[in-house]
């Protein structure tokens, strides 16, 4: 597989044992990962093969112990990422110079140490000197700066390509007044956009204006906000204003599936300890700012009570429900706005009862 990130083909055969990044676009690092985890890993064992810390909540000691041992399940590579936040100021210890040393001494074959540094890091810091003093045989270490101009044109292409579409420059121009080059969320933009198309092979500017404007946006929140709320009444207005505007039955599943979808990475991220409630909140729902006062604090206090209070087993259904509706409306007729009611109202009524899909379906 090719990674543009280090731009060369990663494999077995030339893969460094360590990865260094740091810099402000922490999205290409995940990027790299997603790719190594798609070169190294199969599918069906990533869940247990990818090991993820944090060195605010984990020490040294803990990761290079797991890093030595034996991965329990049948493919012998094991990717572990250690994120070390924005500011992070603690120093190795002697101890756990001498530790990591040893280890680079005689690192196990089939593990694959990934380093994220988000933001700038000193270069005086007692971390960025060990790792930078490691031979290039072992580390590859590399800055992530924000792309811009050609580079973020280069990366959009990539990204639609990888869906089998491309876009204008119109549309690539568009996107960043939007939304800027943060990349995290150029690639949600992009893969609404991608569903919105359908078979349609060009990214017009139309199509980002529809999708990607203020109008479309506000619409959106108000169908989340409606899911935030479990408010079923508001949920049908948002639902059909979108299908008379005659925005495809698809997108509109898009828009649902995200809701429950960040549902999932804020309590994934909680459970990992690799952010804080504040992150999350910044990164999932950019577009609401502490400025505005008693509002952010309402609606932060609201999303982490969903995030609390559903259950991983009751989250899977409900995208297991989704996934059976996304299906059936691209492989049959039926009847797509009542089979998306009919969703709304068993995840309000059911909500409200404190009992989800997993003990009573939508039919």
């Amino acid at each position: 597989m090719f990674s543009h990130l280090l731009r060369k083909e990663i494999n077995e055969k030339n893969l460094h044992l360590c990865y260094f990044f740091f810099g402000e676009e922490t999205f290409l690092a995940s990027q790299f990962i997603q790719e190594l985890k798609g070169t190294l890993i199969s599918p069906d064992i990533q869940e247990y093969n990818v090991e993820r810390f944090n060195l605010n909540e984990n020490s040294w000691a803990e990761i290079i112990d797991l890093a030595r041992t034996i991965p329990f399940f049948f493919s012998p590579w094991r990717i572990i990422t250690v994120e070390v936040s924005e500011g992070y100021k603690k120093n190795l210890t002697p101890y756990e110079e001498r530790m990591l040393k040893d280890y680079f001494s005689s690192v196990p074959g089939k593990t694959v140490l990934v380093i994220i540094c988000s933001g700038k890091i000193h270069k005086n810091h007692s971390l960025f000197k060990f790792f930078s003093s490691l031979p290039p045989s072992l580390i590859f270490q590399k800055e992530m700066k924000p792309l811009k101009g050609k580079e973020l044109h280069a990366w959009m292409d990539r990204k639609f390509a990888s869906e089998g579409k491309s876009a204008t420059h119109d549309a690539k121009r568009r996107l960043m007044e939007i939304k800027g080059n943060n990349l995290r969320s150029l690639d949600n933009e992009l893969d609404k956009l991608t569903v919105f198309v359908g078979d349609k092979k060009i990214v017009e500017l139309d199509d980002v204006n529809q999708i990607s404007g203020w109008g479309k946006t506000f619409v959106e929140w108000e169908l989340s906000n409606s899911l935030e709320n479990v408010d079923f009444e508001q949920s049908l207005i948002v639902l059909n204003n979108l299908f008379k505007e005659g925005i495809k039955p698809e997108y509109i599943v898009g828009i649902i599936a995200k809701f429950f979808h960040d549902i999932f990475l804020a309590k994934l991220w909680l459970k990992e300890k690799s952010r804080d409630k504040k992150t999350i909140f910044q990164e999932l729902r950019p577009h609401i700012s502490e400025r505005f006062g008693s509002f952010y604090r309402t609606k932060f206090k609201e999303f982490f009570f969903l995030v609390e209070s559903i259950s991983q087993n009751d989250l899977n259904h409900i995208l297991k429900e989704l996934e059976k509706i996304d299906l059936s409306i691209k492989t049959s007729d039926v009847a797509c706005q009542p089979l998306l009611e009919r969703f709304l109202f068993a995840f309000c009524s059911i909500r409200k009862e404190g009992n989800l899909f997993g003990r009573r379906g939508i039919d």
